[in-house]
């Protein structure tokens, strides 16, 4: 397996993912242009890493990490995961521990002091997942849907 960075052919093939589950199938609208539009506001951004996982020639997962510099914690630098997925035929391989593991080192090696995320508070099977990674539930957070 490979990770890269995502290159705007892989946008279909990353939505797609986003769309496989139920909380995904209620908010992704696979075929909209504003994915496109989003993707090239990410890739232009210094602060955003969209990356793939291919496996023989194939988009597997994906993961994005966005760089947060900070004053809290000596100003430190944040990095910031989201939309983790694997594709539904490759889930269970161990491919989602070998993304995050990526992401924790890859934020290591551009000096971040932490890694974080959200997880919707549905997704207990993810929960205990991003805890056998040694991440823990430290936090309670919010959203305002605008």
């Amino acid at each position: 397996m490979h990770i890269r960075r995502a290159r705007r052919s892989d946008v279909e093939e990353i939505v797609a993912m986003l769309a496989d589950d139920d909380l995904g199938a209620q908010r992704e609208a696979p075929g909209d242009p504003a994915y496109l539009r989003a993707f090239e506001a990410i890739d232009a951004d210094p602060g955003q890493l969209l990356v793939v996982a291919e496996r023989d020639g194939e988009v597997v997962g994906t993961l994005q990490l966005t760089f947060i510099p900070g004053l809290s914690r000596r100003g430190a630098t944040r990095a910031l995961v989201e939309g983790v997925r694997v594709r539904s035929d490759q889930r269970g391989g161990g491919l989602g521990a070998t993304l995050m593991e990526w992401a924790v080192e890859e934020s290591r090696r551009r000096g971040c002091a932490l890694v974080q995320f959200t997880s919707d508070a549905s997704r207990t099977r993810a929960h205990r997942f991003y805890e056998r990674l040694g991440f823990e539930a430290t936090h309670l957070g919010f959203k305002l849907p605008l």
